[in-house]
């Protein structure tokens, strides 16, 4: 059996990252797992049904979260997850920049070619960029990642705090 505070917090978040909950479950209990589970194994474990469980796993492999592997003798398929968070974490942006900001990007870019409305040209820029920054972190490996986000955990050397200025002396003549 599964601890199911994980897979509930993943759930939690899940929307947030454009998943819906029941994938939030089952990538929860994927990533936890001490042995890899089958769709039977997370539809026993989580009390979903069969079909959100289906549903749920379909979408984590379309998002490229998870993987199916099969073993020896067995016709199942079992189901596994990148186990450095900073991979999850990497999947999970180009998810999320595909899912929602490309999206919003092509919608603002249509209302500015009918509008011509510099406000929506202004912001369709401000899109690009965060996109194209998106887009760049999802290029690095896990640990480029780290580094570039938490210089302290990624391996990077954090930024030495700067010196502080010392007062110059004025004599009083």
């Amino acid at each position: 059996m599964i601890d199911t505070d994980l897979p509930e917090a993943f759930a939690e978040l899940a929307p947030r990252f454009g998943f819906s909950r029941p994938a939030g479950r089952c990538l929860g209990a994927i990533w936890r797992a001490a042995q890899v589970p089958s769709a039977d194994d997370l539809v026993d474990q989580l009390t979903l049904s069969r079909s959100n469980v289906s549903t749920a796993l379909k979408e984590l492999r379309e998002a490229g979260l998870i993987q199916a592997a099969r073993t020896p003798g067995s016709r199942k398929d079992y189901f596994v997850a990148p186990t450095d968070p900073w991979e999850l974490a990497r999947l999970m942006i180009a998810e999320r920049e595909r899912r929602v900001m490309g999206p919003a990007r092509d919608q603002l870019s249509a209302l500015e070619a009918r509008s011509a409305d510099p406000r929506a040209a202004a912001l369709c820029e401000v899109l690009d960029a965060i996109s194209g920054f998106m887009q760049a972190l999802t290029r690095l490996d896990p640990s480029e990642l780290a580094s570039h986000v938490d210089p302290a955990r990624g391996g990077g050397k954090p930024e030495k705090p700067r010196p502080k200025k010392k007062k110059k002396k004025t004599n009083p003549a």
